[in-house]
């Protein structure tokens, strides 16, 4: 059995205890210390090898995403946050997995699951982002859904609650459509209408007043129409 070293980077002291529980139940996970910041992790990667860091995003001194810039790519990155809309910020870096606080034990076990064997190489980058397919996961159902971004058509805005329509499926969860549209904005998504967002290259035909997708007419509205004219240039 392969044996990942560990290191927890987070400063805050409850959020630290529940990963100390979480790295202890798993059986190659070793855990080398706890961190209260960036500034310190640093030097405790001098002391030890380290193959895994759980990492806090809103860190004092030095923020996580910075912090896995100074370090390069040594080391399999498990971000842990409150904070949804850095998540494909994240992924640009090649984490392992984005864990939304607060999360449950069998939510941390996933994530740990994908961890490569210690000395492996890392999945090929092109510029700055993995080939990896990147992904978002939803709650349904008390559950966490993945969705690959590659097989979004469509989000549909249904008051507090959004549709996510993809190539075979749909899914309906308790998000808003403008912090959906933020975490997408980076990967080929267009807000078209105040009820709708869609992915740029499932796109079948437009006009100056609607967009078609995979057999379903969305309208483009009236104030949107600038931006959708100056991203498909309608004329």
């Amino acid at each position: 059995m392969e044996i990942y070293n560990c290191l927890i980077v987070e400063d805050e002291p409850l959020a630290a205890e529940v990963l100390e529980r979480y790295v202890a139940q798993i059986p190659f996970l070793q855990l080398k210390g706890v961190c209260r910041d960036a500034i310190y992790a640093m030097e405790a990667l001098k002391k030890d090898r380290v193959d895994v860091l759980f990492l806090d995003i809103h860190l004092p001194k030095l923020k996580g995403l910075d912090f896995i810039r100074t370090i390069g790519k040594s080391y399999q990155v498990i971000l842990t946050t409150a904070y949804k809309e850095y998540a494909l910020e994240g992924y640009e870096h090649n984490v392992v997995d984005y864990l939304l606080k607060p999360f449950e034990f069998s939510r941390f076990a996933m994530a740990v699951n994908k961890l490569r064997p210690p000395g492996s190489v890392a999945p090929p980058v092109e510029n700055g982002i993995a080939r990896e397919r990147a992904y978002l996961f939803f709650n349904v159902n008390k559950k966490k859904v993945k969705v690959y971004l590659d097989e979004i058509l469509y989000i549909e805005s249904i008051k507090e609650y959004i549709r996510i329509h993809t190539t075979d499926r749909s899914i309906l969860t308790k998000f808003q459509l403008g912090q959906v549209e933020e975490m997408l904005e980076k990967n080929n998504f267009i807000r078209v209408h105040r009820s709708f967002i869609v992915a740029k290259p499932k796109i079948d035909a437009f006009s100056a007043i609607s967009i078609e997708l995979g057999g379903k007419t969305i309208p483009i509205g009236r104030s949107y129409k600038e931006l959708v004219g100056n991203n498909l240039a309608i004329e």
